[in-house]
């Protein structure tokens, strides 16, 4: 679902990049002051055993009445089992073994992995063991993406090591830059961003697998090298996306500033090197980091493992992964949602749109999760976020439709015996849009501190043995057997056979009436 561009903010003033100068302006007149506690852990919070996954280890005992023959599967300790053991149990036809259809791998477990951890019914998100609550809360960004990287957090000599080699490869190629400034300014960014991240591929021939023989990410030097230049360069390229959107060029990251004021300083400074971003912005921007860095096999990570598992560089590896975050359906709910407060309009029209919702004549943007049967615990960060975010810029009228609309749904039996509850999209879209960005550019800043999750998983499938080549099963239900007919001697069987009218363009219809001389 696309998101509308009208009415983007505050009554009067349209959403344009050039808009968050204006209202960036605002926040350096304001106090500093300290703002308040963003943690409120859930009961499950607090439960310190981990539960036995699917019931633990044991033995599944399988009856074919097929067949009537008897079969022994090992559970393993997470409560799986290997669909390979399937294969043994056969009834004749042509002697293959079962083989699992899960549409949407619903309940599929592709991978091992210990990066983070969901429990979706009762609303937990962890990453390396650490609730979401607390890194939200007492954690940065890069503290974060090293936790994810390298399964501890870093001390803090490791801490400056780590943020000043990022910074040392935050620098993009020229080739790259003039690869985003030939694309049209209103382009989409995270078409722009696909391409510029794979571009990367192209000018570090030295991480190329391809080119430099496919063990090559077996050295850890190389392995940590490219993690660097990823999360160095990612920012650089989205503020240069950003820029080019304005008609802007591109303006040198700066060294000496965090990672979330780096970003902001690209965006706004104009290449002043004295400007410093709003502490507070800066802040509630790694927030928002934090919470999008990591998120289990999700469509894109599912992406990055996919790419990865054929050994191609990560750089083309994180390019197929940004573009599965690219689609609407993933990356870019929380655009949809703004267009959903922006089509009610007052808190007085919430009800109504909540009845034409059960009614199958609208559609509830930003509740409910594939995951999460309970509260999205980003999602109650965030909206304590949001609070704090509008105590600097304003508050946002959408904002007052959001709340009520929220309080609606969750005293509806409704919503809640459907565990439709609000998800992390319901409130930072609003945040985004508050300070200024773009609807459009709201899935690039999801796409930044996701690449910390991206190689957190591409890292881990290095070094597991059990990774193969990716290459499901399909179940073939086309036709049997034919024969080939010559040309002369067929006929349209159905409509669906036909190529579809292709629409022809007013020049196209100017050249055709020409005359050739």
């Amino acid at each position: 679902m696309a998101a509308s561009e009208e009415g983007c903010t505050r009554s009067s003033l349209p959403l344009s990049p050039y808009n968050r100068l204006a209202v960036l302006t605002r926040h350096l007149a304001l106090s500093n002051s300290k703002s308040n506690s963003l943690l409120e852990p859930s009961i499950a919070y607090f439960q310190e055993a981990a539960p036995v996954g699917g019931g633990g280890k044991g033995l599944l005992t399988v009856i074919d009445n097929r067949t009537g023959k008897k079969y022994e599967i090992e559970i393993s300790e997470g409560g799986t089992i290997k669909a390979t053991d399937l294969k043994k149990i056969t009834a004749g036809g042509d002697g293959n073994g079962l083989k699992l259809y899960d549409p949407g791998y619903l309940n599929t477990a592709p991978v091992r992995s210990s990066v983070s951890y969901i429990d979706g019914d009762n609303g937990i998100l962890r990453y390396r063991g650490y609730p979401i609550e607390e890194l939200a809360e007492k954690s940065t960004y890069l503290e974060v993406a090293y936790l994810l990287l390298y399964g501890n957090l870093p001390t803090k000599d490791q801490l400056s090591d780590w943020e000043a080699t990022i910074a040392q490869h935050s620098a993009v190629p020229g080739g790259v830059l003039d690869v985003i400034a030939s694309l049209p300014h209103d382009a989409h960014p995270m078409g722009m961003l696909v391409g510029a991240i794979s571009a990367l591929s192209c000018f570090h021939p030295d991480a190329n697998p391809a080119l430099r023989g496919q063990d090559l990410y077996s050295s850890k030097a190389i392995q940590d090298k490219q993690i660097v230049r990823v999360l160095g360069k990612v920012p650089t390229l989205a503020a240069s996306i950003y820029l080019h959107m304005a008609g802007r060029h591109p303006v040198a990251p700066s060294n000496h500033l965090s990672y979330s004021e780096n970003f902001l300083y690209m965006l706004d400074s104009f290449g002043d090197k004295s400007y410093r971003p709003n502490p507070r912005i800066a802040r509630a921007l790694d927030i928002l980091f934090i919470l999008h860095a990591e998120h289990e096999m999700n469509c894109s990570t599912s992406a990055a493992r996919h790419l990865a598992s054929s050994g191609v560089d990560i750089y083309t590896t994180l390019a197929g992964a940004t573009g599965a975050l690219y689609g609407p359906l993933h990356g870019g709910a929380n655009e949809a949602v703004l267009k959903m407060l922006n089509e009610i309009g007052s808190i007085e029209k919430v009800p109504g749109f909540l009845e034409e919702v059960k009614n199958k004549k609208r559609k509830l943007s930003g509740f409910g999760h594939r995951v999460y049967k309970n509260y999205d615990p980003r999602a109650k960060v965030i909206k304590k976020l949001a609070d704090e975010v509008f105590s600097i810029v304003g508050r946002d009228p959408l904002i007052e439709i959001a709340v009520a609309l929220e309080a609606a749904a969750l005293s509806d039996e409704y919503f809640v015996t459907r565990k439709l509850y609000p998800n992390v999209d319901f409130y930072s879209g609003l945040i985004y849009r508050a300070l200024g960005f773009p609807a459009e550019f709201f899935t690039v800043l999801f796409a930044i501190p996701r690449m910390a999750g991206y190689l957190a998983h591409w890292k881990e499938s290095l070094n597991d043995p059990d990774t193969k080549i990716m290459r499901p099963q399909q179940w073939y239900t086309g036709v049997w057997l034919r024969h080939y007919t010559p040309i002369d001697n067929r006929s349209i069987q159905n409509e669906a056979d036909k190529l579809g009218q292709i629409s022809i363009s007013n020049a196209t219809r100017r050249r055709r009436a020409g005359v050739g001389v």
